[in-house]
């Protein structure tokens, strides 16, 4: 599912917006997947821009969208820290989808939230 941002938020904006997330409730993060055996300590985020939907014209992208995926991961349920990140959001106007899933083998909450920048 691909939810769009409103008022136009760029991804040089909106991660600006988790940079200053990040300095005040700084767990670790990164821009990449992580490699199973090698993330860290839970709880933990990871950004990542898996495709764009461009808007062609005249054979350019006349308007870039970016999906931008959030995911959140913990070893127990969290609804605090899941509330800290839709308030951060919402504050900014940014649209999301958002859903979770268990997984087994990492023994991890993943929460995903979804949007366009």
């Amino acid at each position: 599912m691909t939810i769009s941002a409103s008022k136009g938020i760029s991804a040089t904006f909106f991660m600006g917006i988790v940079e200053r997330f990040l300095k005040k409730y700084p767990f670790p993060s990164t821009e990449n997947r992580k490699v199973e055996g090698e993330s860290p300590e839970p709880p933990f985020l990871v950004f990542l821009y898996p495709k764009a939907a461009n808007f062609a014209a005249d054979g350019i992208a006349y308007f870039k969208i970016n999906q931008l995926d959030i995911e959140l991961y913990t070893d127990l349920k969290n609804p605090d820290l899941e509330e800290t990140i839709e308030a951060v959001l919402l504050k900014h106007g940014i649209f999301y989808g958002k859903s979770e899933t268990w997984i087994e083998s990492e023994k991890l909450y993943e929460v995903l939230y979804e949007m366009e920048v």
